[in-house]
């Protein structure tokens, strides 16, 4: 056996192999190839695009988070604002119910002492026509005129 023509043999064997994986193995696994490497490729870009999404809703999230702060702070600041305008005029109204109370007493007792003078001036009068009449009914004597006015004046 020829050592030549076995290596030729061989030489035209391993070329034959060798085009007919190129010609038909070969584009197979290339193809199969390029679409996993296309698929991890749009999975790192769906993976990039989720990871800026989650950024943005984040960065949405604290921002509404904040916005939600502000808007808390600004209705306690009201509510506070309120609460002190209710207690300022809970304390004004307080203060004229108070004075309106007050003058409301002033003018009852004001009417009071007035009943009283009024009173005390019809007793005075019937107290000093009852002593005039006493006296006139009486003689007109300094002894006894004397005694009536004390005795008048005992009775005021």
């Amino acid at each position: 056996m020829n050592l030549n023509l076995t290596l030729i043999g061989q030489a035209i064997a391993f070329a034959f192999f060798v085009w007919f994986c190129m010609k038909f193995v070969w584009p197979p696994i290339m193809q199969a190839l390029q679409e996993r490497q296309k698929k991890i490729a749009d999975g790192l870009d769906a993976a990039s695009r989720a990871t800026r999404d989650l950024e943005l809703a984040q960065e949405q999230a604290n921002e509404t988070l904040r916005e939600s702060k502000e808007q808390a702070a600004e209705i306690l600041e009201q509510a506070r604002k309120r609460s002190t305008q209710m207690v300022e005029e809970a304390r004004d109204s307080a203060r004229l119910e108070g004075e309106r109370m007050i003058n409301n007493a002033k003018s009852e007792i004001e009417q009071e002492i007035n009943r009283a003078k009024e009173e005390l001036r019809a007793q005075v009068s019937r107290l000093a026509i009852e002593g005039a009449e006493r006296i006139l009914e009486a003689s007109i004597d300094e002894k006894q005129h004397g005694q009536l006015v004390d005795k008048l004046a005992k009775e005021l």
